[in-house]
């Protein structure tokens, strides 16, 4: 069964040191101030996988990738694998060969980013053990596990009043209504006590002259303007009273230096009373 499960591998480190430590003598832990740390027993590489529930932590030769140690662990945090009690880059682990012996070595490393990288790897395989044996607990026995009923109870009933909802959706849903505008675009209404402008007809329709009407001067048959008046000549003063009826036959007539005034009031229409 166990030769049919693969194996993984979880973290790499191309350097490592492994060092002799001393006997522990209490339980208050182990030190790294202890160890000979300029005097490595063994340098390499490190190198963890893991097959199954178990996890390996395997010291092979940088080169030739030649094992040099093993220590396997089934349990972290735990006896196999220990943090110092005075550095975060150094750990004691329990090696074991084929035959069933075992010993307590001690490793570090140089960086501590690897020493973080070391820790939860391991971290992270168990927390996913945990998992997957909860997963088979729960496969084998689904009814252990709290059922939450969403059903009525016996003679339990529910009241909803539908008629007040309808009532507050219809207060609510009916703002005042706008006029439907017949183009393309809605004007808003004067403000309130304001003053309307007066608009000033286009040409062609009724205008109001002194409070009565007048119609344009044209003719109704033809269609066309009726002529310009030729201008007046100097000493008439009916024809300026014809054109003109406000200046009367008594009054002077305008000079010479008002001539292109003269004219630009000649080429004004000409309405009746």
């Amino acid at each position: 069964m166990e030769e049919s499960v693969y194996e993984s591998v979880l973290c790499v480190k191309p350097d490592v040191h492994v060092y002799r430590i001393p006997p522990r003598a209490t339980n208050r832990g182990y030190r790294a101030a202890e160890w000979q740390l300029d005097q490595p027993s063994w340098s390499g590489r490190l190198r963890i996988t893991a097959k199954g529930q178990m996890a390996y932590i395997k010291l092979e030769d940088r080169t030739s990738g030649e094992l040099f140690a093993q220590a396997p662990v089934d349990q972290f945090p735990g006896t196999a694998v220990e943090s110092v009690t005075d550095s975060s880059r150094y750990f004691v682990i329990r090696i074991e060969d084929g035959n069933g012996r075992r010993a307590f070595i001690g490793i570090g490393f140089g960086d501590r980013g690897d020493a973080f990288d070391f820790n939860v790897a391991l971290q992270d395989h168990f927390k996913w053990v945990k998992q997957q044996c909860e997963f088979a607990k729960q496969a084998q026995n689904p009814d252990q596990g709290p059922k939450l009923d969403l059903g009525f109870k016996e003679g339990q009933t529910i009241k909803l009043n539908i008629a007040n909802m309808k009532k507050k959706e219809g207060a609510a849903g009916n703002p005042r209504a706008r006029p439907a505008s017949t183009g393309g675009l809605s004007l808003l209404p004067p403000p309130p006590g304001g003053k309307t402008s007066t608009l000033i007809p286009p040409p062609g329709e009724q205008l109001a002259v002194g409070g009565s009407l007048a119609q344009p001067a044209v003719a109704p048959s033809s269609g066309q303007l009726p002529a310009r008046p030729s201008p007046a000549r100097a000493g008439s003063s009916s024809d300026l009273s014809t054109i003109f009826p406000h200046v009367t036959s008594g009054k002077e007539l305008p000079r010479l230096g008002q001539r292109k005034e003269d004219e630009a009031l000649l080429s004004w229409p000409v309405f009746g009373a």
